[in-house]
């Protein structure tokens, strides 16, 4: 009898669990069809908003340094498809007329001072609420790369690519918890939360990313990472790496 009850226990437990994995999916997918929406809406909201210091912005930028308000540049987009990212200038001009394209550096003489002060706050990338109006870029994503850059991590870096599956984003789990990149190690360390945000990409990560993105903006924290009881621990991204060599696929994590 005891061992009937347990069986019984058992199935109810796994089917549960089961229905608990269905009703998770079933709400992920729904959350990412309806995404786009919320993307679009959030971004006219946000125009509206941020109009007044859209506006002071771009009158500072125009007083203190000569040169254009915005800056376009290419990048890479989903499915490896280019437009041009819209910023607030926050660089000299022609800045790199004689260097050619280079990552930005701790202390890079080439921005200018209200360009430090427009980064640290992100406030320079407020225009790409332009972008996401556009459907060239979404709220959170893995950040756009420039063509130059995608096609040399391509040949770099394993895996890559997959980062591409998806729009960019204004903001980011690599972004949130990771510094900016100075070398190719910084880029494979970023790469393994694109990867896993892709994978598990949900409304209530989506919200930790925002709110996280508000705190390094708005409150002047830093990009760190998380905890190692926390859902992007060490460990996670190790196993993300190794199912990008191949040692597993992506769905055993």
């Amino acid at each position: 009898m005891g061992e009937f009850l347990s069986s019984i226990i058992s199935g109810m437990k796994s089917m549960v669990h089961d229905i608990a994995g269905i009703l998770i999916c079933f709400l992920r997918n729904r959350y990412r069809q309806f995404s786009p929406l919320l993307d679009y809406g959030s971004a006219l909201v946000g125009l509206l908003i941020a109009s007044p210091v859209l506006i002071v912005t771009g009158i500072v930028i125009k007083i203190t340094s000569a040169g254009p308000v915005f800056y376009t540049q290419v990048r890479v987009g989903k499915n490896g498809r280019v437009f041009n990212i819209i910023k607030f200038r926050t660089m000299h001009s022609d800045a790199e007329s004689q260097t050619g394209p280079v990552w930005t550096k701790r202390n890079d003489s080439r921005v200018t001072a209200m360009g430090r002060f427009l980064r640290n706050t992100h406030i320079d990338e407020l225009p790409q609420l332009i972008n996401i109006l556009k459907g060239d870029m979404a709220i959170i994503g893995p950040r756009p790369e420039r063509p130059h850059f995608v096609d040399m991590l391509n040949d770099e870096i394993h895996g890559y690519s997959r980062r591409l599956s998806v729009k960019p984003g204004i903001t980011g789990l690599a972004q949130c918890y990771r510094e900016p990149d100075e070398a190719i190690r910084d880029v494979k360390r970023k790469l393994r939360y694109d990867v896993l945000y892709i994978e598990k990409r949900c409304w209530v990560l989506d919200l930790e990313i925002l709110w996280r993105t508000l705190c390094i903006g708005l409150l002047g924290g830093k990009p760190k990472p998380r905890n190692s009881g926390k859902l992007f621990r060490q460990e996670k991204a190790q196993l993300i790496e190794e199912a990008m060599e191949g040692s597993m696929g992506l769905h055993q994590i």
